[in-house]
């Protein structure tokens, strides 16, 4: 029998496409990829520890995975392991603890404790249809809140002759969407090829036929950056980070640009693609955050309409600059402004899938929701439900949509022709 190897994944885009590289190699060497409830032989928990809040859920993930596979081979990998080791060696049942820069090397390692030779290997799980795709690692940025550069290191892109390989071999099993993602992915420079020079090799090389990228930073957007999506093969979603609406606070988070600078970048892109969709992210109760401070975030967001805000409560890492700063936030303060951008965030979304009642985009399909409901995503990342009696993952259809429904809208394939 073939080793069954479960992949578990906490955090960002990166994590992901490392998670599937780790389980594309361990089916070459023999294994079998399979849920995390399925009895694996081998656990891999891929760890995140942006916040505290994904420190415990990695703490509980591998107590949880230990109580339920107490004879498995339990693997913590990833950033959290880079932070603080300690903290997880302490958890009862982890047997190896693999850093970032040892990741790649886990079917090795895997291998000196466990014979990995099998006769059948694939995978237990239909894979997903979206690839994410790693093409550049490590930040040199180091906003004041931010563990990232500690754990990730340094700028580093992978190479474009490879970006373009795996690509390819993604093309080959069958996907139809890769996300191009990094650390920051916005720097990537490898032998003289910048961002723009990248994606402009992608379009031209391959044939996958939808093509993301992961975050951006306001200042990595420049207008022939953005002039490439006239192809409609790039999809129009842009994700920019925003963290606060007030300059006074961005300047302590040192994220190195102004609301104003944020604003350009974002009309710029609304003039080139009226249909975008821009997502964001937004830290409430930085140190030294006062109320003010937080109503211009809240005006400034509600001004952008953004597609979706994401909401995290600033949370202390250690050996961060802001770790360290008077005016730490009181947590109650902390939960009442989440709690006041939750509902600007449900309204803002609300507001910008209603733009789209009515009109019929490409859906790409992924996986059943409910019985005989399925869930995908249109190019500007709306995601659409509908009823089918065929299968439908992975399939590309014209889909009109017609409600607002649950976190997306309800679609409708009968009704896609012709209606626009």
């Amino acid at each position: 029998m073939s080793i069954r190897v479960a992949i578990e994944t906490l955090g960002c885009k990166l994590n992901q496409a490392e998670s599937e590289m780790l389980a594309r190699q361990f089916v070459t060497a023999g294994c079998q990829i399979v849920g995390i409830d399925d009895g694996a032989d081998v656990y891999i928990l891929n760890t995140c520890t942006v916040t505290h809040i994904a420190d415990r859920k990695c703490r509980q993930s591998l107590r949880v995975a230990h109580r339920r596979n107490p004879n498995s081979l339990i693997i913590a990998t990833g950033c959290y392991i880079n932070r603080s080791a300690d903290e997880i060696s302490a958890i009862e049942g982890i047997d190896l603890l693999v850093s970032n820069e040892d990741k790649s090397h886990l079917v090795d390692i895997v291998s000196q404790r466990i014979s990995l030779k099998a006769s059948a290997a694939g995978y237990g799980e239909r894979p997903r249809t979206r690839a994410f795709i790693k093409a550049q690692d490590g930040c040199n940025r180091h906003c004041a809140y931010c563990i990232v550069p500690l754990v990730r290191g340094r700028r580093k892109s992978l190479s474009s002759d490879e970006i373009i390989a795996e690509i390819k071999d993604r093309v080959a099993d069958g996907f139809k969407e890769v996300v191009l993602t990094g650390t920051e992915i916005g720097s990537y420079f490898s032998s003289g090829l910048d961002i723009t020079r990248l994606l402009e090799r992608i379009l031209s090389e391959t044939k996958i036929e939808r093509l993301r990228i992961s975050s951006l930073q306001p200042d990595e957007i420049p207008a022939e950056l953005i002039s490439l999506w006239k192809n409609p093969r790039l999809c129009p979603h842009f994700h920019i980070s925003l963290q606060s609406g007030a300059d006074s606070v961005l300047d302590r988070m040192r994220r190195g640009y102004t609301v104003s600078n944020y604003g350009k970048a974002l009309r710029m892109i609304r003039k080139a693609l009226p249909e975008v969709a821009i997502t964001t992210d937004v830290i409430v109760g930085f140190p030294g955050e006062m109320d003010a401070e937080f109503q211009e975030t809240v005006e400034f967001c509600h001004r952008m309409g953004f597609a979706r805000i994401h909401i995290f409560s600033y949370s202390a890492r250690p050996g961060t600059a802001a770790a360290d700063m008077p005016g730490q936030v009181d947590t109650r303060i902390k939960r009442e402004r989440s709690a006041k951008m939750l509902a600007l965030a449900e309204e803002s979304t609300r507001e910008f899938l209603s733009r789209f009642i009515g009109t019929t985009f490409e859906v790409l399909w992924e996986q059943e929701a409910d019985v005989g409901v399925w869930s995908g995503y249109t190019p500007n990342y709306i995601r659409v439900y509908t009823h089918s009696k065929e299968i439908l993952t992975n399939v590309l259809t014209g889909t009109r949509l017609i409600k607002l429904y649950k976190d997306g809208v309800w679609g409708d394939l009968s009704d896609a022709e012709g209606n626009e």
